[in-house]
């Protein structure tokens, strides 16, 4: 069976981080693998608290992965410090990972700030970036999304997916790739449960590319995947995360 692995913080409402993350990866089948960042006190409605974890302890969870079950994909997501960080990429270059998608969680979608100031340095220098906070450029419009993706790629080497979630009038996001770009179109969908969208886009990106799936295909099939979780609609409460949504539609479609 095609393996996963999600290196993020713990969720206990259960809509983001780790637990979304091996939900979205479940039901886009794929074993899902995890190594805990930290623990946090969080729901739909915001972070009133984190407790890491010791950097060695959580380079010795990434450890046991791969010494035993490699992964075919990783996705990490939530790293609150620069110890953290530095040892994901140690890790990761250690056991030559491939495939690895990162979801640089810098805030919330609560407004809830999950990255500590000295933590931006090394996820810049170690990992890789939040568009506007990376590229330096604030994003308006298609073209800024465009200018950023552009920036961080050849800045880095790497591919980036800079998502439109946040725009006003669509949810098109953009992927850049070896000095190319393409638009993948969305439409906006009016659902106010959007706790762990995030999560659970870059989960199933790694997922698909865990199936053997070109990055193009990977990202479509994900965007797709979220589109329809969102557009389910499902209410758990005050809010709640795209994934019990997705294991509504889930559970519709085998029944």
């Amino acid at each position: 069976m095609n393996t996963c692995l999600s290196i993020a913080g713990s969720d206990p409402s259960g809509g983001a981080g780790i637990q979304a993350d091996l939900k979205t990866m479940t039901v886009n089948g794929v074993y899902a693998m995890c190594a805990i960042t930290a623990l946090t006190v969080q729901n739909t409605l915001g972070v009133t608290n984190i407790l890491e974890v010791e950097p060695a302890f959580l380079g010795q969870q990434i450890d046991a992965v791969f010494q035993d079950i490699r992964p075919a994909a990783v996705k990490v997501g939530m790293v609150s410090s620069a110890g953290l960080i530095r040892v994901i990429a140690q890790k990761l270059r250690q056991h030559g990972a491939q495939n690895v998608v990162v979801d640089p969680v810098m805030v919330a979608t609560s407004g809830s700030r999950l990255l500590e100031s000295d933590a931006a340095t090394a996820l810049r220098e170690e990992l890789f970036p939040e568009a506007q906070a990376l590229s330096g450029w604030e994003i308006f419009a298609p073209v800024d999304m465009e200018r950023a993706a552009q920036r961080i790629g050849d800045v880095y080497g790497c591919a980036v997916l800079c998502k439109g979630g946040h725009s006003l009038n669509d949810a098109n996001d953009y992927l850049y790739r070896q000095g190319q770009g393409r638009w993948f179109p969305g439409r906006r969908i009016q659902n106010p449960n959007t706790h762990g969208t995030g999560c659970t886009l870059s989960s199933a990106i790694a997922a698909n590319l865990a199936k053997g799936q070109d990055l193009e295909t990977a990202v479509a099939t994900a965007k797709e995947y979220l589109s329809g979780a969102l557009a389910a609609m499902l209410d758990l409460g005050h809010g709640s995360g795209p994934l019990d949504h997705a294991y509504s539609l889930r559970t519709h479609k085998e029944d």
